[in-house]
């Protein structure tokens, strides 16, 4: 069995810019292109297969039809979605509902919980991670009162950081920043400010300050991240979060290495370098911006080169 290499997808963006050509080489449709869904199943972006004998097909369509390639698990829906987001500009500030509330007020939609990996910014880049208010009543009272400068938390970023946001988590990316991010399959995102910007027809975008106030954790929490490494002579692998939602790892190859596969799929992105993924005598070039996902079907495989790569699975 082989690999299942993907096409991706790419959205405008109010907020996005050209650092997914410029950085990754990627073929995108405009000087305001947002986002690169590089491994998704959603109804809202569905990517196909661009090798071997499903080529063409649709990721949902094989979730639905070929099970035995992700290890039987079930679900109506492919769990997870990959994205590189480019932040040309500052994002909404926003906030996600977890399963429950998303299944009830967005038609049976996932919550969303994600992460973010830090691929590259600007020197003096920073994003909003949470929020200063200490009840619910003490959140809708500044947002009332338009007092985000008071509500709003700000932390630092710097290439190589990661973050994890639990669903309730109030947060936006900044202008400078690129960023890979791991989410539930889900696109369900509610804003609570954007700045009061228009876009290109003079039109303000839809807020959602009821259902972000609903959903909003208070006061803040912030995640208790705890990583773990593995280094060996020809690679590192760090292990940034491992929970119910998704485990995500970055990996940083040295030359040759063997990996046995015991998970049910593994979505992987090569954020650097160049080099080669071989399973079962078959040879696949790698480059910065591959995009691919080892099905359950491969128990081992190998890597050779310099790569650096996020991979991810449940």
């Amino acid at each position: 069995m082989e690999p299942l290499f993907l096409n991706p997808l790419f959205m405008d963006r109010i907020w996005g810019g050209t650092a997914l050509k410029d950085k990754f080489n990627y073929n995108i449709p405009s000087k305001n292109t947002g986002e690169c869904w590089a491994i998704s199943s959603h109804e809202n972006g569905d990517c196909t297969i661009s090798n071997g004998e499903f080529t063409g097909m649709t990721l949902s369509h094989l979730w639905n039809n070929e099970k035995h390639l992700f290890g039987n698990v079930n679900g109506d829906k492919f769990p997870l979605l990959t994205k590189i987001l480019d932040a040309n500009d500052n994002l909404s500030v926003q906030v996600h509902p977890d399963d429950e509330y998303a299944n009830i007020n967005e038609s049976g939609e996932l919550g969303k919980t994600e992460c973010w990996y830090i691929i590259d910014c600007d020197d003096d880049a920073e994003m909003i991670f949470g929020h200063n208010a200490k009840s619910k009543q003490e959140l809708v009272q500044m947002i009332n009162d338009n007092k985000w400068d008071d509500l709003l938390k700000k932390v630092k970023i710097k290439k190589g950081d990661f973050f994890y946001v639990p669903s309730g988590t109030i947060h936006a990316l900044c202008k400078g920043t690129l960023v890979l991010e791991t989410q539930q399959n889900s696109d369900t995102t509610y804003r609570v400010y954007d700045y009061d910007r228009r876009d290109n027809n003079g039109n303000k975008r839809e807020l959602h300050v009821n259902k972000s106030i609903d959903v909003t954790t208070t006061p803040h929490k912030v995640p208790d991240n705890v990583y773990s490494k593995i280094l060996d002579k020809s690679f590192e692998l760090t292990t940034f979060v491992d929970n119910n939602f998704f485990s995500v790892h970055k990996l940083n190859t040295f030359g040759k290495c063997s990996f046995e596969h015991d998970k049910p799929f593994s979505l992987c992105s090569v954020l650097d370098g160049k080099g080669s993924l071989i399973c079962n005598a078959k040879e696949y070039q790698l480059n910065k911006g591959c995009n691919f996902i080892i099905p359950a079907t491969i128990d081992n495989f190998n890597l050779d080169g310099n790569l650096e790569m996020i991979i991810s699975h449940i």
